[in-house]
């Protein structure tokens, strides 16, 4: 199924997850496909927490952004959210199986060569554990990432695998961000492997930043990391 608008395209596929979950996917991409940057390159993005209403339409803004300046980019509804089956989990490890499926459904089916892993919020952590476990991710962007105490009791577990990733990673957050504070934010990274980097936005809070005001900014910042790599 396909709709668009004046620049882009989007179509909608369900993609095989493990435990015969079925997982409601979106792709956008440029109505122009002679406009396309980075042919091989897709971005994923992975959306806030299932049990607190988190579902890709939340990341459809973005997703649009970056399609409009000729990006492929991908969505994708984790079990129990949206239009996908199976059960929302409440640490997210189960999620991290439905990345997986889902980068190497964009692997084979779309020519991705490269992706590109994008967070947003619960879904930083989530994404995070799938960047070693896909070869053909190549960086990893995280917006609004959690490390702060409380959130660490459900999403605790999935700092080691992004910490100790050696691909780029680029951490965008709000100063006023209220589960994470910069200090934080900076404590976790001094033990960071590779290139990583962080974008923070002066005053802007959490769930500011997850609103479609941000979208455009929050894309800018994508495409700009998108071509240090």
């Amino acid at each position: 199924m396909s709709s668009s608008s004046s620049n882009f395209v989007v179509e909608s596929y369900d993609v095989d997850s493990e435990e015969g979950v079925k997982l409601h996917t979106r792709i956008f991409k440029p109505r122009d496909e002679q406009l396309s940057h980075e042919e091989n390159l897709v971005v994923v993005l992975v959306h806030p927490f299932s049990l607190l209403g988190g579902c890709q339409a939340l990341l459809k803004g973005i997703a649009s952004e970056l399609a409009c300046k000729g990006f492929k980019a991908v969505t994708l509804d984790t079990r129990g959210a949206g239009k996908s089956t199976g059960r929302a989990t409440l640490t997210g490890f189960a999620e991290v199986k439905d990345v997986i499926a889902v980068c190497r459904w964009v692997s084979q089916n779309l020519g991705a060569h490269r992706i590109l892993l994008v967070g947003s919020s619960a879904g930083a952590p989530i994404a995070g554990s799938a960047v070693e476990q896909v070869e053909q991710v190549v960086g990893y962007v995280s917006l609004g990432y959690p490390f702060g105490l409380m959130a660490s009791v459900l999403f605790g577990r999935h700092h080691k695998a992004i910490l100790s990733s050696p691909k780029p990673k680029l951490f965008v957050m709000g100063t006023q961000d209220g589960f994470t504070s910069v200090s934080q934010l900076k404590k976790k990274l001094k033990s960071a492997a590779g290139r990583t980097e962080t974008h923070l936005l002066e005053g802007v809070s959490h769930f500011q930043m997850e609103g479609h005001e941000y979208d455009s900014q929050m894309a800018d910042v994508i495409c700009n990391f998108i071509s240090s790599l």
